[in-house]
């Protein structure tokens, strides 16, 4: 759904949205539509006696179910997420000064839409992945995958033979026996 400022220039849009799977990582699934309710804004930001700039304020709330990928054996793993943005949404390039500068805490709050508008989509799969846990497991006690045949060890042991050790790794085996006594 592209929302535009030509769009709110009378009056707010109110979003009541189901959205389709998008995509959003390899290793995260929607297994439904994603429910989105809000209301996008247009605010005027004036600049001088002709320069006026046109932001998009979204508020929303966003609800839907996902399967994850456990981070050690790969299995998916359902997971409910709910939350809720306000967000702010300048033209693109309207802030564009030459070189670099320094910003303030406030001008890290604010995305920019292109020309055509804001997309919400964009907006909503931003949301989701950043509420998303940084890892992910089945299980605490999840035994992952074996390394040299990739067997789930969750589902069985492996015929892997015990891999060779490395002799260069002798002097600290050697320390940590020393340090235990």
């Amino acid at each position: 759904m592209l929302i535009t400022p030509l769009q709110l220039e009378k009056e707010p849009l109110e979003l009541d949205e189901k959205l389709p799977e998008l995509d959003y990582a390899p290793d995260v699934r929607q297994v439904k539509p994603l429910t989105v309710t809000g209301l996008a804004e247009l605010l005027e930001e004036h600049r001088g006696p002709k320069e006026i700039v046109q932001d998009i304020r979204l508020r929303a709330k966003y609800s839907g179910d996902f399967e994850v990928l456990c981070a050690r054996c790969l299995d998916p793993v359902p997971q409910h997420l709910e939350g809720e943005f306000d967000l702010l949404f300048r033209p693109g390039g309207v802030d564009g000064v030459a070189g670099e500068h320094a910003i303030s805490e406030a001008e890290t709050e604010i995305g920019y839409y292109e020309q055509s508008g804001l997309v919400l989509e964009d907006v909503v799969r931003e949301q989701v992945l950043l509420s998303l846990p940084g890892r992910t497991l089945c299980s605490e006690d999840c035994k992952g995958l074996c390394p040299s045949c990739g067997q789930n060890l969750n589902q069985g042991s492996c015929d892997c033979a015990d891999r060779t050790v490395d002799p260069r790794w002798n002097a600290l085996a050697d320390l940590a026996s020393r340090m235990k006594s």
